[in-house]
């Protein structure tokens, strides 16, 4: 049995910018996508697919506070799972409508999956990732002060909640996404980063308000599943230096010693390539053959060597 790939789909790959983000489009954007990795799965490699979900779950936070004066707002770590439950129905529907083409059709199932993270992490001292609604002055200190939120003002558009974005250390349900994984069905799992969860003495699990980085997430999974291709789905065809700078420069291929220095040289910021190049080094580093990183449109020519960027050891 050939070990698992894993494929990480971006969560802006279903709402683009500009776009409302209705159901219709997310649908559209889908089917787009998992046409191509209705492709890869006609090899009958086992697979396994993780997905953002940035628009989506601040749209649910959204939902949840026009409702608040009818319906108990939920944690966030609910909407996390919310999110993931509704992403993936998008996908695994999509992609088992490709599927159906093709001579041995494989099931597709979608995994709630709990993160475990450290409730000492220092994210939850500094949370930096904005979500929500933009708040006037007056709303956003009365939030401070009523519910404990983080906000931060954002110039001419008002104050926005932050959140933490702890690491992932450890994915609950890995086991499980393999075991489905081995036996012939496309999982897809850890979306949005999956329901950051923290562990007590006991091994109990409690959900924690944050939100979990896609790319970190995927990571630890693909290492988890025993993985060796760990392939990166994003809106641009490969990994630049000087990115959006006259002359940037397309890397087809890189070793993760080169990796590590460009991350450390500053060359990929926190907010855009940052942590998928750092995801990429920590799979190598752990044992992982190859990762790629690429658009949707280019998976296939990606995968045998002809489109996006390889990173090796």
């Amino acid at each position: 049995m050939n070990p698992p790939i894993l494929i990480a789909i971006g969560g802006n790959a279903l709402i683009r910018q500009g776009e409302k983000g209705t159901i219709e489009e997310q649908f559209s954007h889908a089917d787009s996508c998992m046409g191509h990795i209705a492709r890869v799965a006609g090899t009958g490699r086992p697979l396994v697919l993780t997905h953002g979900n940035g628009p989506m779950v601040g749209h649910i936070a959204i939902q949840m506070e026009c409702a608040k004066d009818t319906v108990p707002p939920l944690p966030l770590y609910m909407a996390d799972a919310d999110s993931e439950g509704g992403v993936g129905l998008l996908l695994q529907q999509s992609l088992y409508n490709h599927l159906l083409g093709q001579p041995n059709v494989r099931s597709v199932v979608s995994v709630i999956t709990q993160v475990v993270v450290d409730k000492a992490d220092l994210a939850f001292a500094n949370p930096t990732k904005p979500i929500g609604l933009f708040y006037a002055n007056k709303d956003a200190h009365a939030l401070i002060r009523e519910r404990g939120w983080a906000m931060v003002e954002d110039a001419g558009r008002g104050w926005r909640r932050v959140v933490p974005s702890p690491r992932p250390l450890r994915i609950v349900e890995a086991d499980s996404v393999k075991r489905i994984a081995l036996g012939g069905d496309i999982v897809i799992a850890a979306g949005g980063g999956g329901v950051p969860v923290v562990e007590d003495d006991a091994g109990l699990l409690r959900g924690i308000d944050a939100v979990v980085d896609k790319d970190y997430a995927s990571s630890v999974l693909a290492r988890q599943i025993g993985a060796d291709t760990f392939v990166i789905l994003t809106s641009v065809d490969c990994v630049y230096l000087d990115y959006g700078k006259k002359g940037q420069k397309a890397l087809s291929s890189i070793s993760v010693s080169d990796a590590s220095g460009y991350l450390a040289h500053g060359q990929f910021p926190a907010g855009s390539m940052g942590p998928k190049v750092e995801a990429a080094v920590e799979f190598l580093e752990a044992g992982g053959r190859e990762v790629i990183i690429t658009s949707p449109e280019l998976l296939e020519k990606a995968l045998v060597g002809e489109a996006g960027t390889r990173i090796t050891k």
